[in-house]
């Protein structure tokens, strides 16, 4: 039965302590809150320290960045784009929306990143391979640089979804600046919101042109004069405000994450042969803990773990299905993703808030050492 006299845990939510709300009302009273504001130019120029890259540019969604990054790539029409098969969703439709047809690859066991194996396989199965894309889940890192080792022979670009990762690191690198380009989200549930909004980041300063362009309906003059075809993917200057307010403040968010991940090792290292297991940590870099997730030995468990916190008015989620289960990618190529598979229904998202409360996260953490002590 629901405990109804608990006040209920979101899953994730953003923390707006900061200089949000000055930073939007000095639009509002400036009157400057579409895509021309001081703003966007500020926070494109803070997301590229983050990522260590000489540039950025910020744009209407995280989607739309990975279509972005895969344009500026030159991907061309009808060729094949290698991505893992578990992943979100906007990495494939990006792959489909620009005409190219997506190649699905298996994960590693350990780590739910992009398999090596897999995709040395579907580099020898496949001709016309236009890009790949390596997916940071969950908030830390694939093994980008062995992706970029693998793709070097063949020139193969490598694109980096790091949607939830912004302030990860792969060795000393933040991701982002690893791959030919970068792509970030800033939606509401990630470690640091824009409200909506994403960026791609790169060194590559002809690509960053032709972005800048593509997104502003391709005009070349003040008179209406366009060169090509274009759209109108920039990011507002309201956007743009918060996401400052927000990175000014990534690495107090950063740290309150690790805290929260800490406390999740704590209960789960005391049953490591129980039913759920903690959350990857690979070896080759540090992950900025976006959203702590657990791997349930069955669907059927992680379905009884989330009825148990809803039991006490805690939310709890599963995560990403491989994209191959699913009936727009169904027709589509694909090596063998047995651990794609596996994962699927199993992986299940816990409160990760940087803003949650000590005795919230100590609600969270006794609900979960009461569901293993079963």
């Amino acid at each position: 039965m629901l405990n109804s006299f608990s006040s209920f845990i979101p899953l994730t939510e953003p923390n707006l302590a900061g200089n949000e709300k000055i930073y939007l009302c000095s639009c509002i009273d400036d009157n400057w809150v579409s895509s021309a504001g001081s703003y966007v130019e500020e926070f494109e120029k803070q997301i590229a320290l983050v990522a260590g890259t000489k540039y950025a540019v910020a744009c209407c969604n995280g989607t739309v960045a990975i279509k972005l990054a895969l344009l500026a790539a030159n991907v061309k029409r009808d060729q094949r784009v290698i991505v893992p098969d578990w992943t979100f969703v906007a990495t494939a439709n990006a792959i489909v929306d620009i005409g190219a047809v997506p190649v699905f690859v298996d994960v590693e066991p350990d780590t739910y990143t992009l398999c090596g194996d897999s995709l040395k396989s579907a580099l020898h199965n496949y001709d016309n391979i236009g890009a790949i894309i390596g997916v940071h889940p969950l908030g830390y890192s694939c093994d980008i640089g062995k992706l970029k080792e693998l793709a070097k022979p063949m020139s193969i670009p490598v694109i980096e979804d790091a949607a939830g990762a912004i302030g990860a690191k792969y060795g000393h690198l933040s991701v982002g600046c690893i791959g030919d380009f970068g792509c970030f989200s800033f939606n509401g549930n990630k470690v640091i919101t824009a409200g909506a909004g994403g960026a791609i980041v790169s060194n590559n300063s002809e690509g960053i042109s032709w972005i800048r362009h593509y997104i502003s309906q391709a005009r070349v003059s003040s008179d209406y004069r366009h060169d090509e075809i274009g759209f109108n993917y920039r990011m507002s200057n309201l956007n743009a405000a918060v996401g400052v307010a927000q990175v000014e403040r990534l690495q107090e968010i950063l740290g309150c994450k690790a805290k929260i991940a800490l406390r999740y090792d704590g209960v789960l290292n005391k049953f490591t042969n129980g039913p759920i297991k903690k959350m990857p940590q690979p070896s080759w870099g540090i992950g900025n803990n976006w959203l702590y997730s657990v791997l349930a030995d069955s669907e059927a468990v992680a379905d009884s773990l989330i009825t148990h916190l809803e039991q006490e008015n805690i939310e709890a989620r599963k995560f990403w299905r491989n994209l191959t289960s699913l009936t727009p990618f169904r027709k589509y190529e694909s090596e063998e993703s047995r651990v794609a598979e596996s994962l699927s229904g199993r992986v299940v998202s816990l409160p990760s808030s940087s803003g949650i409360s000590t005795s919230e996260l100590d609600r969270v953490v006794d609900c979960l050492d009461t569901f293993l002590s079963k």
